[in-house]
């Protein structure tokens, strides 16, 4: 595991710019979205090259991202990111999974373990930069359309009429804006659908959120399959 240099980021952004830990296996793939997070005065306070040392890094550095590889030596990514959120050290702390998959089983095991999101590792610089700042402030559903596609494919279907027990504290607007979520809406597609304000969709989402102790959109769009709430297909 290799530290960050000192003074990597620019100075005065340290405390305001997220501070990442990189958990790849390759080499070429760590250094050069250091480099590009680097550019952007987002600092990389460490470098793992397996499961286990990306959560030792957790554990020391408290991050508030982590850039997740899958397929790692000694521990997997999978095992890593439960390990990371279910650590004191990992509270806050989210992680974005990444894959050169388009469509990984894996990619939806990742996002119910807790994963804030996923990105192909051929995302853009533009792309990387503003995933790991979206989901360091909560908007972490980063590819609504691909995250939409993982769940339809991967999630469990229901047997039997959906009982959404854990939804009943949700008023019906509350509801109907949780649906839409899971369909893969924006928050600017929300607001356009239903008439709203984008200060009030954003409103409504974080009240969900809060309702149902999850800890951002990817968990409510997980949860609104997992209960039925909607189902693949389903417009």
């Amino acid at each position: 595991m290799r530290e960050a240099p000192a003074g990597e980021a620019p100075a005065g952004e340290a405390t305001a710019a997220p501070r990442v830990v990189i958990a790849d296996d390759q080499t070429l793939v760590r250094g050069g979205f250091r480099m590009i997070l680097g550019a952007a005065g987002i600092p990389v306070v460490a470098e793992a090259a397996d499961g286990k040392q990306a959560v030792a890094a957790v554990l020391k550095h408290r991050p508030d991202v982590v850039l997740m590889d899958i397929r790692m030596p000694e521990m997997d990514g999978l095992e890593a990111t439960r390990r990371i959120l279910a650590a004191q050290a990992g509270e806050g702390c989210r992680v974005i999974i990444l894959t050169t998959f388009d469509l990984d089983q894996y990619v939806y095991t990742a996002l119910t373990a807790g994963a804030s999101g996923f990105l192909l590792k051929d995302v853009t610089p533009e792309q990387l930069v503003a995933a790991v700042r979206l989901v360091r402030s909560g908007d972490a559903l980063l590819a609504p359309s691909i995250t939409r596609r993982l769940i339809q494919q991967f999630a469990p279907r229901p047997t039997a009429p959906p009982a959404p027990g854990d939804l009943s504290g949700l008023t019906p607007r509350e509801l109907e804006v949780l649906r839409l979520v899971a369909r893969g809406l924006s928050n600017a597609e929300l607001a356009a659908q239903l008439t709203l304000s984008e200060a009030t969709v954003k409103a409504h989402v974080a009240r969900i959120l809060s309702k149902l102790g999850l800890r951002d959109r990817v968990q409510a769009v997980v949860l609104a399959y997992e209960t039925g709430l909607t189902a693949p297909g389903q417009d």
